[in-house]
């Protein structure tokens, strides 16, 4: 009785040390974490996402993050504030900007194809492609939380890629 224990021991014991081995072997990473996934666009300084004082961005800057009020987007394809556009992309909201009088065919047609025609609910939820109207946006300028992507013609095709690559992903903890 005794030698089966013993036995029974010695196994529990090389479990448990092949589990150890297990874990801290699978635990080891090789990449460099920057706590930002990738994706297209380029990834912008994380200025926080607190709620509460209006939107401060920095001169020469689009909004990307930082605090900001709550102020929830409902009727697109007008200006936006710059809480309004932070709360969107908090949400988890892509926004496209442009500079012309009326949105571009283009980046319209990236909006129905990619989450259907602006809808203040779907916004809320942060599942809106958000049309906005913003001097010196260019033709066609994508954001989306932490993440800027200027685009030479509303028709280029990494935007839609854009849009589709960070719709629903706004903050994360």
């Amino acid at each position: 009785m005794r030698r089966l224990l013993l036995v029974v021991l010695v196994v529990l014991v090389a479990v448990a040390g092949l589990a150890a081995l297990v874990i801290a072997l699978g635990s080891r990473e090789n990449s460099q974490v920057t706590g930002a996934p990738s994706g297209p666009g380029e990834l912008q300084p994380d200025r926080g996402a607190g709620h509460g004082a209006a939107a401060q961005v920095p001169a020469g800057e689009l909004p990307s993050s930082g605090p900001h009020g709550a102020d929830r987007v409902t009727r697109d394809r007008r200006r936006l504030t710059d809480d309004q556009i932070l709360h969107a992309l908090e949400l988890g909201n892509v926004v496209l900007l442009y500079d012309a009088r009326e949105p571009p065919r283009a980046l319209v047609a990236v909006q129905e194809e990619g989450a259907g025609p602006f809808d203040a609910e779907l916004a809320a939820a942060g599942q809106a492609i958000v049309l906005a109207r913003r001097d010196g946006a260019g033709p066609a300028t994508a954001l989306a939380w932490r993440r800027v992507l200027r685009g030479d013609d509303p028709g280029d095709p990494r935007l839609r890629e854009f849009a589709e690559t960070w719709l629903g992903e706004g903050v994360r903890p």
